[in-house]
């Protein structure tokens, strides 16, 4: 079984910055793939952001592309999402999830949550305009 347990999130005017973190503890994959997704009040969640295990590649849904980076640190299982430049639209709680697969390139397949088999426990992050 593998534990994803985020950090970071809370309340940022608009145009503040925000980091997020989520470590993994437990069963550890040879190789594995990490996503950030978001849910707004009433909307569906959406992608928002994807790491390969050697952070070759990473995507990012159209609305955050150039606010926001997706980083990790494997010698720590950690993976990081940093929020720059933040909007009352961001507004939402954000979740982590692991894919053990490694196998997407795409964003279409990282926007898939079927693709991700564990999740964090979701973290609020609230931007005041």
């Amino acid at each position: 079984q593998v534990q994803l347990v985020q950090s970071g999130g809370g309340l940022v005017q608009a145009g503040g910055s925000l980091r997020l973190s989520c470590a993994a503890s437990g069963r550890t994959f040879n190789r594995h793939a990490m996503g950030w997704f978001r849910q707004a009040p009433g909307k569906e969640r959406e992608f928002v952001a994807a790491i390969s295990w050697n952070s070759g590649r990473s995507r990012y849904a159209d609305s955050v592309t150039g606010r926001f980076t997706i980083s990790r640190d494997n010698s720590k299982n950690t993976v990081y999402l940093q929020m720059y430049s933040l909007k009352p639209e961001d507004t939402a709680v954000y979740s982590c999830a692991l894919d053990p697969s490694d196998y997407c390139s795409t964003n279409v397949c990282y926007a898939r949550s079927s693709q991700y088999t564990y999740w964090g426990q979701g973290t609020q992050v609230t931007v005041s305009s």
